[in-house]
């Protein structure tokens, strides 16, 4: 399994990389590893060896526990390769333990589902012989979302993977939506939307590998900094099919009759049903775009400046600012100074002003426009899929900073081969509390860093998405790991981090959804009453309690 449309709407036949990121290929070569050693080798104390990951075929799991019935048998797997590509999501912790050949959890059967009614077949299935059923769309979790690690209360676990329910089944010109498959990863659902002169525009990191159902179980975040930048806002009416039955709300584009059964499923992580569809708002492709770059001696500065953007109504497309260190590591500046990146995109009307006006209020908050990048254009009538950004190609270092952060998870990657931790941290917080939150959470992760015995590591902060009332905060952590003990390591930087965005007022996830990792901080957060009233959801909508066990909620007995 393992296949989906290109950007050129052609079918796809690369194999997804089993361990890693991406398709097999396509990440750093050994090459290129052995040279990012060479550059980071000394600052992280790394002595320049590099971990393979083992063969397929020597990889050791038990035999499967499930037999699908006979009906089924056609659209089910338990070969070694599928088992192993669904055994894990993309995290820090993920990788490690692809790299060591440690299968712990894996998928007793994969099914790949072609039509809603096999969804509902198999779920009957599930249910009958008390198996667990985790859906997967295209395995990018980096919370442990997709892992089979369901306990011992069930006789197996069947991951159920959508990629074959990719279609745009239909296209609303008049009221701008689409009806999409919830299996349909980002470059499959573009290349569809392409000809009709629409875009989601919704592109979150993971967008080559992360698929609209996936999007829409995670409340995932895309690249834009402002406005409809939540797949919340995008989604209009969905069909889900739950153990119970299959439930399809209402196409309107509002509506106060009671609370919206769309809310119910958006963030469920797949504990009350498979989403096999919906329809979504889309858009024009835009044609016009401005914007550029900015430098602030300070990240507060740059951050006050980012607050009056996102309350200015103006809403750019990108308003990303960077601390001086992650613009040093990422190429986009030389380490003294802040870097903001701005941009504006339109498909109805030029955009000169609002770039105008966003130079001013860098200057209104002591920046410095970098005059070589700010430009407004106008991209023709059949403009490329951009974030808001310069076109591949420009001068800006938006366009460097772009390029950097789609290969950041190849990097992360090559970086773990050579034996570094990686991993990233986001959050979101009100205005008032965002010094107090940044500062707290890079105190206690350098001290977990030292603690742990990776005191050459750095942490960097970058601002993702901005709103009128607060701005989500992105750390990125980075040191060196020692062999054996990674994940232990990585559960300490990763505990201190996430006590301390809590302790600040932040929340445990922006966008990167609860999963598994994060249950226990979510648990905090969430009030009790609304987890025993999802509680008593689930347990309408999924009596046996087979849906993705252990994600936001702990497993019944």
């Amino acid at each position: 399994m393992g296949w989906a449309r290109d950007d050129a709407g052609m079918t796809d036949t690369r194999r997804r990389c089993w361990w890693g990121w991406g398709n097999e290929g396509e990440g750093f070569s050994d090459e290129e590893v052995r040279g990012l050693g060479a550059a980071m080798g000394e600052r992280l104390g790394l002595d320049g060896s590099l971990r393979s990951a083992p063969d397929v075929a020597s990889l050791v799991m038990p035999p499967p526990r499930l037999t699908p019935p006979k009906a089924l048998e056609e659209i089910c797997s338990s070969d070694t390769l599928s088992r192993a590509s669904h055994t894990y999501g993309k995290s820090y912790r993920d990788v490690v333990r692809g790299l060591s050949g440690r299968m712990e959890h894996p998928p007793d059967v994969v099914a790949g589902p072609r039509s809603e009614s096999e969804v509902a077949s198999l779920l009957d299935w599930c249910a009958s012989v008390g198996a667990a059923v985790i859906p997967f769309g295209g395995g990018s979790s980096v919370v442990g979302g997709v892992e089979p690690d369901v306990g011992d209360g069930y006789a197996g676990c069947v991951s159920l993977d959508l990629e074959s329910l990719d279609s745009v089944s239909e296209v609303d010109e008049v009221s701008l939506c689409a009806r999409i498959q919830s299996g349909a990863l980002g470059p499959s659902l573009e290349a569809q939307l392409r000809p009709h002169g629409l875009t989601l525009r919704h592109f979150p990191q993971s967008f080559e590998f992360s698929s609209l159902g996936g999007w829409i179980a995670t409340r995932s975040g895309g690249h834009f900094a402002t406005g409809p930048t939540h797949i919340d806002d995008l989604v209009e009416s969905m069909r889900v099919v739950t153990p119970s039955g299959v439930l399809e709300t209402r196409r309107l584009p509002a509506s106060g009759a009671g609370p919206s059964p769309d809310r119910m499923f958006l963030g469920s992580e797949g504990i009350l049903g498979v989403v096999t569809e919906a329809w979504v708002r889309v858009r024009l492709r835009p044609r016009w775009r401005a914007g550029g770059s900015a430098h602030f001696e300070s990240f507060d500065d740059g951050a006050a400046c980012v607050r009056a953007l996102a309350q200015s109504g103006l809403e750019p497309a990108n308003c990303r600012l960077i601390d001086p260190l992650e613009a040093l590591v990422n190429s986009v500046g030389d380490g003294s100074s802040a870097v903001l990146f701005i941009g504006f995109e339109s498909a109805d009307h030029p955009l000169d002003s609002w770039a105008t006006r966003a130079a001013e209020l860098v200057l209104d908050h002591g920046g410095t426009v970098d005059t070589e990048s700010w430009r407004a254009e106008d991209t023709g009538a059949d403009a490329n899929r951009g974030t808001g950004s310069a076109r591949e190609g420009s001068i800006d270092p938006a366009a460097a900073w772009r390029r950097s952060f789609m290969r950041a998870p190849y990097l992360r990657d090559a970086l773990v081969r050579l034996g570094a931790m990686c991993e990233t941290f986001e959050t979101a917080v009100t205005w008032d509390r965002l010094r107090e939150l940044r500062a707290s959470v890079v105190a206690a992760t350098e001290g977990a860093l030292v603690a742990v015995g990776a005191e050459r590591g750095f942490v960097t902060c970058r601002l993702t998405h901005a709103y009128p009332d607060g701005a989500a905060p992105y750390f990125t952590v980075v040191g060196p790991a020692r062999a054996g003990a990674e994940l232990a390591q990585w559960e300490t930087v990763k505990e201190a981090a996430s006590e301390a965005l809590i302790a600040a007022g932040g929340t445990i996830t922006h966008h990167h959804a609860v999963g598994r990792d994060h249950r226990r901080w979510y648990e905090r957060q969430c009030p009790p009453l609304f987890a025993e009233a999802l509680r008593a959801a689930k347990k309408t909508l999924d009596p046996s309690g087979i849906c993705n066990p252990g994600v936001l909620l702990a497993p019944a007995p």
